[in-house]
């Protein structure tokens, strides 16, 4: 039988290789090129922050960090891969809102958000804005409810998803309002906004950075934006509580998370540079022209923030009656 002084010693070397080990993994990541995975089509406004953080990686690390689009299946495809991905922080996924959201539509999903996902940080924040085609007679907020609910079901809408952030938004319109509009749902906010624009679509909730440039050059109509303040973008554009509607509280979140399993110091390491990313100048610059604000947080922060958002939607899927078989 070993001595105690025996079994302390190969406690303590064992101790000593891990720190050495988990030390030397935080010293060499990244030690190969980073997929930076993204559950939606190129274009859209995930595209466009996963993008805009990559390209700072790059340069801050000297290892490529290459975005990998993955759309369809309701984000569901690009997060399984992230899942079955290696522990190493070499493969990350650009998650949203839709995270939390799927296990309220899908009884059987090949991962469990809370037990195979290690938080990493939040990115941005951005609200939506309610845009319409031209062809649309309303010209307000009120004019578009006084419509809507004269015609019930006749306006159409696109969404990026059944059960997405702006399938909820517009479901959370019809509740406030008690409006009935018919939902077309896509795959992505991209094709929304294209047959929104040939007019096949009537309205839509968007990201502002999908939509300024349209709403600017009058391709489409500005309704009114979510959030408590105007937009520093789109500052002509009335809040939903300005134009008389209370309580519409909507819009998204992006974020970064890998693997579990995958070490601290890596997660930490990570995280660290993010921030570092998004505290510059030029990326907060370029997220304000899109309608979107920085959200920094530690990886414990991101993980409650997480756990408040999956109470939230089940409340409102529950509320709203939302199944996939619209």
């Amino acid at each position: 039988m070993k001595s105690f002084t025996a079994v302390a010693r190969t406690l303590a070397a064992f101790a000593l290789a891990a720190f050495v080990g988990a030390a030397v993994a935080q010293q060499t990541y990244p030690s190969k090129p980073i997929r930076f995975i993204v559950a939606f089509p190129p274009g859209g406004s995930t595209d466009l922050v996963a993008r805009l953080v990559g390209q700072k990686l790059t340069e801050s690390w000297g290892q490529p960090v290459v975005i990998d689009n993955r759309p369809g299946g309701n984000s569901v495809i690009a997060t399984e891969a992230v899942a079955k991905s290696a522990p190493d922080g070499h493969t990350l996924l650009l998650t949203t809102s839709t995270l939390l959201i799927n296990p309220n539509l899908f009884a059987n999903l090949p991962y469990n958000w809370a037990q195979d996902f290690a938080p990493v940080t939040t990115l941005a924040t951005t609200e939506f804005v309610l845009v319409a085609h031209p062809s649309v007679a309303a010209k307000n907020l009120q004019e578009l409810i006084a419509l809507a609910k004269s015609k019930p079901n006749q306006l159409n809408y696109g969404s990026s998803s059944i059960g997405g952030p702006t399938h909820l938004g517009a479901v959370l319109f019809e509740m406030l309002t008690g409006a009935h509009l018919q939902h077309i749902p896509y795959k992505g906010g991209s094709p929304v906004l294209t047959d929104l624009l040939s007019g096949q679509v009537q309205l839509a909730l968007q990201v502002p950075a999908s939509v300024i440039a349209y709403i600017r050059s009058g391709k489409l109509r500005a309704i009114a934006i979510s959030g408590e303040a105007r937009s520093r973008s789109l500052p002509e554009v009335p809040t939903f509580a300005e134009a008389g509607l209370q309580g519409f509280n909507a819009g998204n979140w992006f974020g970064v998370i890998v693997t579990a399993g995958t070490p601290k110091e890596i997660i930490d390491k990570l995280a660290t540079a993010i921030r570092g990313v998004l505290a510059t100048p030029d990326i907060r610059d370029k997220l304000a022209s899109q309608g979107m604000e920085p959200l920094i947080s530690t990886p414990d922060q991101f993980a409650a923030m997480m756990r408040a958002e999956a109470v939230k939607f089940a409340k409102i899927i529950k509320s709203g009656n939302i199944k996939l078989a619209n």
